[in-house]
């Protein structure tokens, strides 16, 4: 099977194909000459993975899917959410996010985070939603070179080490419960 996603962001499309393996083939807007990107105008973490699979099923007619992906921090009311990529305002900035994040919770001795990713995909003009949490905690410092986004403040429940101190089959094992 064939499926499209309608992602631009390269380190979620290196992790989807190695999270899928070889049972898909994955194809990135790149390799299809898409450049289209709607604005992601929903103020939910499931509309926004549904805006921009719909938006490239309608404009490719391709199977297809998108995701959207929200840290939510439980002291913070479940901020940063589905302003995660946008956190620290425009332009996108990994570095800027994580710093407000940090600056926000100084002082906050409850750090309670998840990830919560959902996953909107278009076979054959039919939906489907997929949703995906890892709980967690953000630590007081950045720790690990590995990842993107807040992966350096996130460790997963259970765990010594954030995301980004992981190797990817770690990070992709953790997530999904399943061994890569």
């Amino acid at each position: 099977m064939q499926l499209i996603f309608a992602t631009n962001n390269a380190h979620k499309l290196h992790e989807a194909k190695a999270a899928l393996g070889d049972s898909i083939k994955l194809l990135s807007l790149a390799d299809i000459n898409f450049t289209g990107e709607p604005e992601e105008t929903e103020r939910t973490i499931e509309g926004n993975a549904l805006l921009k699979a719909r938006y490239l099923y309608e404009q490719t007619g391709k199977n297809c899917f998108a995701d959207d992906t929200g840290l939510e921090v439980e002291v913070l009311n479940g901020e940063p959410g589905v302003d995660t990529a946008y956190y620290a305002g425009l332009p996108r900035d990994d570095k800027r996010n994580v710093a407000l994040l940090l600056k926000n919770l100084e002082g906050q001795t409850n750090r309670n985070a998840r990830f919560k990713t959902v996953i909107a995909l278009i076979i054959d003009g039919k939906e489907m939603l997929f949703e995906g949490l890892v709980s967690g905690t953000i630590a007081l410092t950045q720790t690990g070179e590995n990842g993107f986004g807040y992966d350096p403040v996130f460790i997963p429940e259970g765990l010594p080490t954030s995301f980004a101190q992981m190797e990817l089959a770690e990070k992709i094992t953790t997530a999904t419960g399943r061994e890569h």
